[in-house]
């Protein structure tokens, strides 16, 4: 490739070309996205990338970016699509006038790709633990081998206090769902082997998973957990693949839910244009 050590620096971030890899290093700083600050420094190998593109960018400024293969970071994998641009750590946002100097180096690059598909293991690193975080109804804390929830009397419900606090050994998960926080009904879940098709249909009553809100569970903090959860579970067994879209549900669960946005709205916790957007959303779920 080109040679070693040669750099790129854009806005918040800048790239390393290594012989066998891209290192990734985030700047920390106010303006920088919060998830990138959290992420600090990743290296991805050539065989973790699927692909690379440059496209204009806003006011000034174009974008190169690298596509990682579906399987090959934990990360990409826990967010399952729900991230928003801003906080792609693939894209290194650069000014207009550096276009021909990125031209150059996404030349090199697709030059040495050489796989193409799903990886067959993750080949880029997980955040380091321990890693926890504060949700809505507990905190939620993984040391590398067991991930523990501690509920929260302000916000926990009457099924995860019966149930108490709650320690899973990662060996006994088979994978982790994350919906974004910045999404109606955020949350974090984990999937156990043992019953994956008898959890209940509320995060809020499922002692297996933590609710999101406002303030709570943010992408920089509740993301780099579930990677790191998602890199361990593969570690110890197969892992299950989980789309972020919620499942249908009953009926009368979605009246439910509605009364409570209703109350949410006339508490003015909630605006007009929320209520009907969330409103909607359920609505669509039927």
């Amino acid at each position: 490739m080109s040679r070693m050590g040669d750099v790129l620096a854009g806005f918040h971030t800048t790239w390393e070309f290594e012989s066998d890899s891209v290192l990734i290093r985030h700047e920390r700083g106010i303006r920088t996205p919060k998830l990138f600050s959290a992420l600090g420094e990743r290296r991805v190998p050539l065989g973790a990338i699927a692909g690379v593109t440059l496209t204009p960018g806003k006011r000034g400024t174009v974008v190169l970016r690298v596509e990682p293969r579906p399987g090959a970071d934990p990360l990409m994998e826990a967010a399952a699509g729900q991230l928003k641009e801003g906080c792609d750590p693939y894209r290194l946002v650069l000014p207009a006038d550096k276009e021909t100097l990125a031209e150059y180096y996404a030349d090199e690059l697709r030059a040495q790709l050489t796989h193409s598909g799903p990886a067959e293991e993750f080949l880029v690193a997980a955040p380091e633990v321990p890693l926890q975080f504060k949700a809505y109804d507990g905190k939620a804390s993984f040391d590398g081998k067991t991930v523990h929830f501690r509920w929260f009397w302000t916000g926990a419900s009457s099924a995860k206090w019966k149930a108490g606090d709650q320690s899973f050994p990662v060996a006994e998960l088979s994978g982790v769902e994350w919906r974004s926080p910045e999404v109606f009904e955020g949350h974090l879940r984990l999937l156990r082997r043992d019953s994956a098709d008898g959890r209940p249909a509320q995060a809020d009553q499922d002692p297996a998973a933590v609710v999101f809100g406002l303030g709570y569970g943010p992408v920089h903090e509740s993301l780099p957990f579930a990677a790191a959860v998602l890199a361990a579970v593969r570690k110890s067994g197969p892992v299950a693949a989980v789309p972020a879209a919620a499942p249908r549900r009953d009926p009368a669960d979605i009246a439910e839910r509605i009364r409570h946005l209703g109350e949410l709205h006339k508490a003015g916790l909630v605006t007009d244009e929320e209520f009907s957007v969330k409103k909607a959303e359920l609505l669509a779920e039927l």
